[in-house]
């Protein structure tokens, strides 16, 4: 198992629905109504998932830093 994920926001996806931010609050808030997340490595927290997963337009992506795998979104 993976010690750390990378989380990134594509600016241009995302919409400012502000799921990310309400779903895990600790890693994600809205500056200039995007998508931001609060640190860009952080201990794997299924949280996170969730609020990849929620993403209406997929705009948060969660990747393992060892072998940069995708891990989130779930296809």
């Amino acid at each position: 198992m993976s010690t750390a994920w990378r989380i990134g926001v594509d600016s241009g996806r995302c919409i400012g629905t502000s799921i990310c931010a309400g779903t895990a609050p600790e890693h994600f808030r809205l500056v200039d109504g995007r998508s931001t997340p609060l640190t860009d490595v952080v201990v794997p927290d299924d949280v996170i998932l969730d609020a990849a997963d929620s993403c209406p337009v997929e705009a948060i992506t969660v990747h393992d830093t060892t072998d940069d795998r995708l891990i989130a979104p779930q296809e």
